[in-house]
């Protein structure tokens, strides 16, 4: 068993990575992301929800309600995963489809009360799982590690 703190135990070993590996951006990065969802994870699995199902929850909550295809689109995924992606929030009675008024081909998506309140209980809990990742640093740095993250993926505009 390994000795590692949760959410830490992907690198090589609890001591670190391999000298030879500390300084590689596509390694640490890897790493990370790979420690931040298992700790993620484990703190949605109460709720029933994933990472994904999450993050799509919050899309659909943060404005006026989106169609299928404008919420694929701020969540950087193809069309076939966000329709895959909804009938699984559908069928756990979170979110529901109807028609748009204006453009009957168009879905229209949208949270229902129990999605309003699945995305508030998990939200919080993903929020604490982030919160103990990121634990060993200040919380300036932490918020230096975030802008810099962002910084990276935006496009250039």
């Amino acid at each position: 068993m390994s000795t590692a703190a949760p959410g830490r135990r992907n690198l090589a070993s609890a001591a670190g990575p391999p000298p030879e590996l500390a300084g590689r951006l596509g390694y640490l990065l890897k790493h990370a992301q790979l420690g931040l969802a298992e700790l993620t994870a484990a703190a949605l699995e109460p709720y029933g929800l994933t990472g994904r199902e999450l993050a799509v929850l919050t899309v659909l909550a943060s404005g006026e309600p989106a169609s299928q295809q404008q919420a694929a689109q701020r969540l950087g995924v193809d069309r076939t995963t966000m329709v895959a992606l909804v009938d699984v929030l559908e069928d756990k009675g979170l979110v529901q489809r109807h028609a748009h008024a204006e453009d009957r081909r168009r879905n229209v998506v949208e949270l229902t009360e129990k999605g309003r309140d699945r995305l508030h209980q998990a939200g919080a809990a993903a929020q604490e799982a982030e919160s103990r990742f990121v634990a060993p640093l200040s919380r300036k740095d932490a918020q230096r590690l975030k802008a810099a993250l962002l910084a990276v993926i935006q496009p250039e505009g």
